[in-house]
């Protein structure tokens, strides 16, 4: 027994230790990388829970307040919720105490890099906190999560047309005929899968015999905006191009597939999942790396991006230079210490909130469960809107990117 505690001991000693060093090895180079792994941490939690943490909440008073109890389903849901609450909480809190960080004098630029172990535990402490809450704050962060997932997927939007007009530009701007053959032969693979793709959604969604209006205005609506996106791309007074309509339609067609997908099993225009009783494992796994790339994505682009970033007021390197500087050695210092942020902090840590209410609802299928019914719906009606509304957002985006330089000549895009 002696020697069983000493190795204990031991172990817990060297797995502190071993905490430490990790967390001492986060440098300013990969403080984002740290908070891409944090979340990607809290995914993995709340999956476990998700699979096992329904008995023991069964047996929370203040969690099981039903007269009858409910499903384990519903649990698998709270569990999932509960998690992703404490996520967000950190990631908000710790935007809004970056907001106005503008150089790297600021003090709180340090806690954005350092004081790694002080915030794993503060974020495992606010994760288990979330289990003491009420129910009624997880109804309620659960409602307002389908809506932040839909800001979520609109910054992906975002970033998407950014990407795109990039990648338009590069190749354009080499001016040879073999990049000029590449836009074409992508664009024109795109465009055939987009219409290859609707008309699957046609034989999916529109079963004969069936009033499925609704599907087949959703469809209908999709393909009107790739035929405008194509004619407003090349209209001669757009400085437009076939490939960022291509991608941005075939971007539009799966978000259209996405919505229709989420329909209710029992639906009767739901002919592709019709009779399922839940989401396949290999569907959820794809959605919970692609959530996690794109977090990923998402803090690379903030990072890199000088639109978010460095106000006017800003010092710059340079600027200020003393005329006589007393200490080459300090002026050094001070000189990288005053440089402006290579990026908004304050928006890095929003991105991370959005994505942990994005998440909570692909982990939990976009529930309606909490509070109400005690039934898990692992798709629904609130997820085919919010990604209906995704699709046309990114169409009105795409457009206004093309149109705006024409409304506003005077103002740089």
């Amino acid at each position: 027994m002696w020697a069983a505690s000493c190795l204990a001991s031991c172990c817990a000693a060297c797995a502190c230790d071993a905490c430490r060093t990790v967390v001492s090895s986060i440098s300013r180079r990969s403080a984002r990388i740290a908070y891409c792994g944090l979340f990607a941490l809290s995914l993995i939690v709340s999956w476990i829970l998700r699979e096992v943490a329904a008995p023991l909440l069964e047996k929370i008073p203040w969690i099981n307040q039903f007269n009858e109890t409910h499903n384990r389903e519903w649990f698998e849901t709270d569990a999932v919720l509960r998690v992703s609450l404490g996520n967000f909480l950190f990631f908000t809190i710790l935007s809004v105490m970056m907001v106005g960080v503008k150089n790297q004098k600021d003090p709180r630029d340090s806690l954005h890099h350092g004081g790694w172990m002080m915030k794993v535990i503060c974020w495992c402490l606010l994760v288990i906190f979330m289990f003491f809450v009420p129910n009624e704050i997880v109804t309620f962060y659960e409602t307002i999560s389908k809506f932040g997932s839909g800001f979520f997927l609109l910054v992906q939007v975002v970033l998407l047309l950014d990407f795109v007009h990039g990648w338009n530009d590069k190749w354009v701007g080499y001016d040879e005929k073999f990049w000029y053959v590449a836009l074409f032969v992508v664009s024109l693979v795109c465009y055939l899968a987009t219409f290859v793709f609707s008309g699957l959604l046609f034989h999916w969604f529109t079963p004969s015999g069936q009033d499925c209006g609704l599907n087949t205005f959703f469809i209908v609506m999709t393909l009107m905006c790739v035929f405008v996106f194509l004619i407003v791309a090349l209209h001669p007074a757009v400085s437009g191009s076939i490939l960022p309509a291509s991608v941005i339609s075939m971007y539009c067609t799966y978000l259209c597939y996405s919505a229709l997908a989420s329909e209710p099993r029992d639906y009767e225009c739901n002919g592709l999942h019709k009779h399922s009783k839940a989401v396949s494992t290999g569907t959820l796994t794809f959605g919970l790396l692609t959530t996690v790339l794109s977090v990923v994505y998402s803090a690379v682009r903030a990072g890199s991006s000088t639109t978010l970033l460095s106000p006017p007021g800003s010092p710059r390197a340079g600027a200020g230079k003393p005329l006589l500087p007393l200490d080459k050695v300090d002026e050094h210092k001070e000189k990288e210490k005053s440089k402006p942020v290579s990026y908004s902090y304050s928006f890095f840590h929003i991105i991370f909130s959005l994505a942990s209410m994005y998440s909570a609802m692909l982990l939990t299928g976009w529930s309606t469960s909490v509070g109400e019914s005690g039934k898990l719906v692992d798709v629904g009606w609130p997820s085919v809107w919010v990604r209906m509304v995704t699709s046309w957002a990114t169409a009105g985006l795409y457009i206004w990117s093309l149109l705006a330089p024409i409304l506003f000549p005077e103002r740089e895009f």
